[in-house]
């Protein structure tokens, strides 16, 4: 939930505001989405459960969708900074991995991966959602793209693949998983222990790395 008093930000670098009655409708917005899902979302219902006029849930943001993509980029931004301090540590990659995997746990039992693909799939009919999910998933790309970059400066080496390509099957590996896991697929297909594999694979690769050099 958005706590009182602490400032938030959106993917833009918008500050939300820390306005009790502001706060109370997005804190019930996430509440029905992770309930109900997107499609079912209204307004009213929403006003409902923060117990508010419904010319507030306008006033302040304008429109369901606003509404909806508001509490995303709040939620969105805070995990954002989380990962960036993750992967700007001097773990090897094989630990860094294995803390990502730890955060994909986190953030489905927080609920934040629910939201967030309700958004990926209203994206796909509703022009303005998909602009905002776009550039959500074009924050988290560029903070993997950093995190690769400076492995691959000191010394980790990725070939045959380019750096866009460990990005792309990065993030398709995350998503697909994320998707499968909501869906129920769980049950028949290891995806978390699949992701937390490649964690070897990487760590296979650092110890080859390092006896290659005779460290």
């Amino acid at each position: 939930m958005l706590s009182v008093g602490r400032p938030n930000y959106t993917e833009r670098g918008e500050v939300v505001p820390t306005n009790t009655t502001v706060i109370t409708i997005l804190d019930a917005t996430r509440a029905l989405v992770l309930e109900h899902g997107y499609a079912s979302l209204s307004t009213r219902n929403v006003a409902q459960l923060a117990g508010v006029p419904l010319s507030q849930i306008h006033y302040h943001f304008g429109s369901k969708e606003q509404l909806v993509l508001r509490m995303l980029d709040a939620e969105n931004a805070r995990l954002l900074e989380r990962q960036s301090e993750m992967y700007a540590g001097n773990e090897p990659l094989s630990q860094q991995w294995a803390a990502a995997c730890d955060y994909l746990d986190d953030d489905l039992n927080s609920g934040y991966v629910r939201i967030l693909h309700e958004m990926l799939a209203a994206g796909l009919s509703s022009t303005l959602v998909g602009e905002r999910v776009h550039s959500i998933i074009r924050g988290w790309t560029l903070v993997l793209t950093e995190a690769a970059e400076r492995h691959a400066a000191r010394g980790f080496s990725f070939a045959p693949l380019t750096i866009d390509h460990v990005v792309a099957l990065t993030s398709a590996a995350f998503i697909g998983a994320e998707l499968l896991i909501l869906a129920g697929h769980e049950k028949d297909l290891p995806l978390r222990d699949s992701l937390r594999a490649i964690g070897t694979l990487i760590e296979a690769g650092e110890r080859s790395m390092l006896q290659g050099s005779g460290s």
